[in-house]
């Protein structure tokens, strides 16, 4: 006697999508029921049918986040998977916080619907190997992962944000995702249909940055025009030189006259902007316009480093496993020990590190499965080498580490273009800076310590931004 084929229950308020996966679902020998609203898919469900649920989120009666916790409650071990136009982050997220097996954007391919019900018709009875490969294929899609508490408090402040065009500064380590925020917050603003310009102030010559924002006429208007009706994101704020921190005041206070050629009006753009650096601390030493941080700082957001979210760390590896391969990287699975081995690690790069780790594991190793040996001897190669090793801890020491972390922190290892001035420039700026504190803001006499011609010297002070604070005599 043939055992019973499986059913598959279909809750969509639009036909045409019930009719394609009806018929997709029996073409492969499923049993399929469809219905246009989520009283009866809980009805259904209530009365033990269906192997399977695939639901839209907003239906006409009810919406699914509202029904799933019911579902879970009377049978929670009936997978399902959400699908949804609204093609959000938060949309994702409620997806995995009331426990589905998967969500799918629409529109969907056909062909990762129907592979998607085979895993979830096929999986274990709800061992913790299943639930952790099928939160991998959902998190592999989003922009920000983790269920930690200090992401949860995250997804908050993102979804109190997105509702109002404000202002907000973005706070975190290098590494650790601002510019996803960032883009979370564009994508679910009201200003999504807008573009979303980026200036990566760190990677921009100081005396380009003021023409890169503001242009220079003759057809180049700038990333503020670029950006009207959208998000300008201004990454790394705190590298921005003061005399476009002053112009940039003036976009806020409304005196700016850059004028959009194809409105006729001064652009309407939200502001975001990110920084690594310590705003306050560069306020005191004169790098920072105080007026410029509260103009900024209207909405902070705080993104944690890895280290203080190491419960992600699993999720975040699977995630960037599948993501490896589908860029054509061998598939590799990571066991229990490799995990705890990374949850262990420091992680000054955050989580760029860690998915750089994951690249290169996956294609330097030919073993399918990563264990702790594996990440042991990544992490030790990586590391810097102890000071007995390597003489006194000189400069050229610790420049060297500091630009060794910083290839390291790349997405593909390799800087931005114009590395050599933006390192110079970060060597140069503290040099001046602390060579004037020791003369008193003599000119002359650091000049002479420097080994610089004065008009030198004062050129590089007016490009560099440094202060000019006179100590006391």
């Amino acid at each position: 006697m043939s055992a019973q084929p499986q059913k598959i229950l279909i809750a969509d308020d639009d036909s045409s999508i019930r009719l394609v996966l009806s018929q997709a679902f029996s073409r492969l020998g499923y049993q399929v029921r469809a219905t246009g609203n989520a009283a009866t898919l809980l009805k259904w469900v209530s009365e033990g049918e269906g192997d399977l649920v695939v639901t839209d989120v907003v239906m006409p009666d009810e919406n699914v986040f509202d029904v799933l916790p019911r579902i879970r409650k009377q049978r929670p071990k009936l997978p399902v998977i959400v699908m949804s136009a609204q093609n959000t982050l938060l949309t994702a997220v409620n997806a995995a916080e009331i426990g589905a097996f998967d969500y799918i954007p629409k529109p969907f391919d056909l062909d990762d619907m129907t592979a998607t019900a085979r895993r979830a018709l096929a999986r274990p009875a709800d061992t913790e190997t299943a639930r952790a490969q099928a939160r991998a294929m959902r998190d592999e899609r989003l922009p920000l992962i983790g269920r930690s508490p200090p992401m949860q408090e995250v997804y908050r402040t993102i979804a109190r944000l997105v509702g109002a065009d404000l202002t907000v500064l973005i706070l975190g380590e290098s590494g650790a995702g601002k510019d996803l925020v960032a883009r979370a917050l564009h994508d679910l603003g009201r200003r999504r249909d807008g573009k979303f310009v980026v200036v990566s102030l760190a990677a921009v010559p100081r005396e380009r940055v003021e023409t890169e924002l503001f242009g220079k006429g003759d057809g180049d208007y700038g990333k503020l025009i670029e950006a009207d009706g959208g998000t300008l994101f201004l990454d790394e704020i705190g590298d921005m030189p003061l005399d476009a921190q002053t112009r940039l005041l003036r976009v806020f206070d409304g005196a700016e006259t850059a004028i959009n050629p194809r409105t006729g009006r001064r652009p309407n753009v939200r502001v975001i902007a990110a920084t690594n650096r310590d705003l306050r601390g560069l306020i005191r030493e004169g790098l920072f316009r105080e007026d410029l941080y509260f103009r900024l700082n209207v909405a902070p957001l705080r993104l944690p480093p890895l280290r203080e979210r190491t419960e992600d760390i699993p999720d975040l590896a699977r995630a960037f496993l599948l993501r490896a391969n589908r860029e054509g990287l061998p598939a590799k699975t990571i066991d229990a020990g490799a995990l705890e081995r990374l949850k262990a690690h420091a992680w000054p790069g955050n989580v760029r590190e860690l998915e750089n780790l994951i690249r290169r594991v996956c294609a330097l190793y030919a073993e399918e499965t990563i264990t702790a040996r594996i990440v042991e001897r990544e992490l030790s190669e990586q590391a810097t080498a102890p000071l007995g090793d390597e003489g006194p801890l000189t400069l050229t020491v610790l420049v060297e580490r500091h630009l060794a972390s910083y290839f390291a922190d790349q997405p593909d290892g390799v800087p931005p273009p114009g590395l050599y001035d933006r390192v110079l420039e970060d060597v140069e700026r503290p040099l001046i800076q602390l060579t004037l504190a020791a003369t008193r803001g003599n000119q002359v006499r650091a000049a002479e310590v420097l080994g610089l011609n004065r008009n030198t010297l004062r050129k590089k002070i007016q490009e560099l931004g440094v202060s000019m604070t006179r100590g006391r005599r």
